[in-house]
């Protein structure tokens, strides 16, 4: 790369001329990313599938535009190889692409980029502007096609650097690995095996049903979870008394208790009375006793004494 075409004091310069002595100084394997030799600003790159996931052994090629104010503002991202998850040659929406320069950073790089681009393939696109919904099996399809040639896209130039780059990531990535029957058949359920769990789960709720009341099911717990009833506060209109139940063992089963609520309320109204008479002796008490102090202290006592 001749870096005498270049202003070196430029900011924007001499941080890629950094990032590119980093990237050659410490390669990666999930990725490789190089800029133009006649346009350090334009950079092309390739990432290899996330693992674990429908993109695993797939090789995407893109280009990255950097502005004249790079590492003060983002770049903007566009993929070449289809692959179900991002439009090709459509700037794609990301939060550390220009769509959103507000959550930009300078201290990111292109390779923070591309790591984070990475992890991004995966994930839902929620309507995202140039993103793709394909099934998983369509993306694995394409996986495997984007290992098969590089894409084909602008001059002499930016072929040969696409041409080196995919001969670099097909000998760092693994091939696209093979799909057992066992997962789609999970990822894809059949009516058959659907009516088979609803059956099996109707005979759960029978089996429930006829079992012992008193033992609880665990599978069951784990589905439901009711809450007991709350009884309203006015709901017994009777004092506490009237509410009490007594069980008499040894007359009949235990979880049928003798009720005695008339009685009961007979009895209240018993020890009430008792209560309103002994409050009406205490009060006549109280009141003799302090006509008795009156005439004693009025002198009419001492005239009574004597005339008896």
């Amino acid at each position: 790369m001749a870096e005498d075409k270049y202003n070196l004091k430029n900011p924007a310069v001499k941080r890629i001329l950094q990032e590119v002595k980093e990237l050659q100084s410490n390669p990666s394997d999930d990725f490789m990313s190089l800029p133009l030799e006649e346009n350090i600003f334009e950079w092309q790159f390739a990432i290899r599938g996330p693992r674990d996931s429908e993109f695993e052994g797939g090789i995407y090629h893109g280009r990255i535009q950097l502005p004249a104010e790079y590492p003060f503002k983002p770049p903007s991202f566009m993929l070449l190889t289809p692959n179900g998850r991002f439009e090709t040659q459509t700037k794609i929406c990301l939060s550390i692409s220009n769509h959103h320069p507000e959550h930009w950073q300078p201290s990111w790089s292109v390779r923070t980029a591309l790591v984070a681009l990475i992890a991004f393939m995966p994930t839902s696109p929620n309507g995202a502007l140039g993103s793709l919904d394909y099934t998983k099996e369509e993306r694995r399809t394409l996986a495997v096609k984007s290992r098969e040639s590089p894409p084909k896209y602008g001059n002499p130039e930016r072929q040969k650097l696409i041409d080196e780059i995919h001969e670099y990531m097909l000998s760092k990535t693994p091939s696209v690995p093979q799909h057992s029957p066992s997962k789609s058949s999970e990822e894809h359920p059949t009516e058959a095996k659907t009516e088979a769990e609803a059956e099996a789960n109707q005979q759960d709720s029978v089996t429930v049903g006829a079992g012992n009341p008193g033992i609880p099911n665990p599978a069951l717990n784990e589905r439901v979870v009711e809450e007991p009833p709350v009884a309203p506060a006015n709901a017994y209109p009777y004092p506490v008394a009237t509410r009490l139940v007594r069980e008499i063992p040894g007359e009949g089963p235990s979880n049928q208790p003798l009720r005695r609520p008339e009685m009961r309320v007979q009895r209240s109204v018993v020890d009430d009375r008792l209560f309103t008479w002994a409050a009406v002796g205490l009060t006549i008490a109280i009141l003799v006793l302090l006509f008795k102090k009156y005439i004693k202290s009025s002198g009419h006592g001492a005239v009574f004494m004597d005339g008896s």
